[in-house]
């Protein structure tokens, strides 16, 4: 059994448990085509910071050149369409298999993507204002506290720098997710949520044996104020209602914010 006592373990097991995903090709998985590849190179792509909906155009206008840290986005989907549009990109992650996805595309197309094994809550090797943009697609739910994952992000963002993140509506937790499953919605959990915490213990070495991350929410004054908390001011907003997402039906069951660092 693991032991999940601190945020370090959490983030041992969670590395550990997306390594598996990568083996079973999981959908966060697989690398993008070379066909989207040379689209990018040419112009014509686009990204997600949630399941479906694209990122607007105008959060990314003038990508080219920036410098891109792409954190915790491993997976070798988003970070090789940025790379191809012309960015310098680095990307963060706590997933050994999720940088190897990346570094296959970068190899395969010729890209130049630096890829960094780390928690995301932990950017002390990149200096201050290092990067024009901090790209975070959905995957701030492995980790139990955000704040420290905002600081340092507006630490290492130049002024006039932009944070994107992707987020699951906190209201999702709320719901048994095997009923979601099912098509159903039932109501069952006291938030803010953590697998280790509501699940029983039957259903822990369920998780386990499947080599499922956990997940934690977060309340809306810690995801969007803990933006604000660390100096950033908000400029875009959009929601997300996947139709994979059986949730959907009901409310928009992600979304995303656009930040920026004051200049």
């Amino acid at each position: 059994m693991t032991d999940l006592t601190s945020m370090d373990d959490i983030a041992k097991y969670n590395r550990q448990a997306w390594d598996q995903l990568v083996d079973k090709g999981n959908q966060w998985t697989r690398p993008v085509t070379s066909d989207q590849i040379q689209a990018a190179r040419k112009g014509q792509w686009s990204v997600v910071l949630t399941p479906e909906r694209t990122v607007p155009g105008e959060w990314l206008a003038g990508v080219q050149d920036l410098e891109v840290l792409a954190l915790a986005s491993g997976g070798g989907q988003q970070t090789p369409i940025l790379s191809a549009a012309g960015a310098n990109v680095t990307v963060i992650d706590n997933s050994p298999g999720q940088l190897k996805q990346d570094q296959a595309v970068a190899d395969r197309e010729g890209l130049s993507i630096r890829t960094e094994l780390g928690d995301m809550r932990d950017l002390s090797r990149f200096q201050d204002k290092s990067f024009d943009l901090v790209f975070n697609p959905c995957s701030i739910g492995f980790v139990p506290d955000v704040q420290p994952v905002f600081d340092e992000v507006a630490r290492v963002l130049r002024p006039g720098g932009r944070l994107m993140c992707g987020f699951t509506n906190p209201v999702r937790f709320v719901f048994d997710e095997d009923a979601i499953e099912r098509d159903a919605m039932q109501v069952r959990h006291v938030l803010p949520y953590a697998d280790e915490t509501h699940l029983t213990e039957p259903e822990l070495e369920k998780l386990r044996a499947e080599g499922e991350p956990f997940l934690f929410s977060h309340t809306l004054e810690g995801l969007i104020g803990g933006q604000l908390q660390a100096g950033m001011i908000m400029i875009g907003f959009y929601e997300d209602r996947p139709e994979s997402d059986y949730a959907s039906k009901f409310f928009a069951s992600y979304f995303a914010t656009c930040f920026k660092k004051p200049m």
